[in-house]
């Protein structure tokens, strides 16, 4: 398994995420399986959110005490995994929430829930129109000094949108976490066409290259719903809608004995901006799967196919 930093530390974490989205009708039997086969694989990092399971009986945060009534951790595992949560989107009218009360809240509760002291990453799940960085940076520093977040970051954020928490923030923002497949690709194909009249990927879409910006000021990007066809649901593989692409991945993966999953998961993993990838199956097999492609090294030509057999523009 290969690792990456951790934004701007020096601690290294795997470049697969177990992702705990889908866990909430799961038995403890079935969860147990899953963690099992995660950390086997060396995917020793957990990504939850207040959000997961809330249309369930348990409500916001059941998939947290889905996954801690399952493996019951003791302290000495719990110490051996890296726990991550999000928070801010509520099931309300005003859908967000990046209040100091709001935040505090919720990770007392995650911390109930994931019966756990501490979280390792607290990440706000969307951006807040309504956000005021200085309520923010205030729980965040209560947060901390108390021990019970080790580090911060930020998911589905702009450039712009990092740069006003941070005005008030103190605390480095260590994650970004962004919508990235084969075919929903545009924040890594934006700019290959640049100045080319009617080519969409000429395009800069997020304020200013939201990949580019991670990359020099240190922010680790993960990868979510990395086998998506894109707006669309379902996953690439085998889809009628991407036989170009379909035919490039079942190529490499004869060529390098893997599956289309392990290639889909080295398209990413390639990018020298040292990206997590994280996983949102229920399946062990496909976390195996999906482990093969961590550090397998796809060469220029067969990145740059990829991702022209998605359909993106390269000149």
């Amino acid at each position: 398994m290969k690792t990456v930093p951790l934004g701007s530390t020096e601690t290294p974490v795997p470049n697969i995420i177990a992702g705990m989205m889908r866990i909430a009708d799961l038995s403890p039997e079935r969860v147990r399986e899953l963690y099992s086969a995660a950390r086997e694989a060396g995917a020793d990092f957990f990504d939850h959110a207040d959000l997961y399971g809330f249309n369930h009986p348990g409500g916001y945060h059941h998939c947290e005490r889905v996954f801690a009534e399952a493996l019951n951790l003791s302290t000495a595992e719990r110490e051996q995994i890296t726990l991550q949560t999000k928070t801010g989107i509520v099931d309300r009218d005003w859908h967000y929430d990046s209040s100091y009360e709001h935040i505090v809240a919720s990770v007392e509760e995650s911390l109930r829930a994931l019966r756990t002291e501490y979280l390792d990453v607290l990440l706000l799940h969307r951006p807040d129109a309504l956000v005021e960085p200085e309520e923010v940076a205030r729980a965040f520093d209560q947060l901390e000094s108390a021990g019970k977040v080790r580090s911060f970051g930020v998911s589905n954020h702009t450039p712009r949108q990092i740069d006003l928490l941070k005005t008030a923030v103190r605390q480095p923002l260590l994650v970004n976490q962004v919508q990235l497949s084969l075919t929903h690709s545009t924040i890594v194909a934006q700019g290959l066409a640049s100045n080319m009249a009617g080519q969409e990927d000429s395009l800069t879409r997020d304020g200013g290259g939201i990949v580019d910006y991670c990359r020099l000021h240190s922010i680790t990007l993960q990868a979510w719903s990395p086998f998506q066809r894109g707006a669309q649901g379902g996953v690439i593989f085998g889809s009628a809608d991407h036989p170009a692409l379909n035919a490039e991945l079942d190529r490499l993966a004869a060529q390098y004995g893997v599956t289309p999953t392990a290639i889909a998961t080295a398209w990413i993993t390639r990018h020298p901006a040292r990206m997590q990838v994280i996983l949102g199956t229920t399946n062990p097999q496909r976390i195996a799967d999906a482990v093969a492609g961590s550090d397998l090294p796809l060469t220029r030509g067969e990145w740059y196919g990829l991702l022209r057999a998605a359909g993106h523009h390269v000149p």
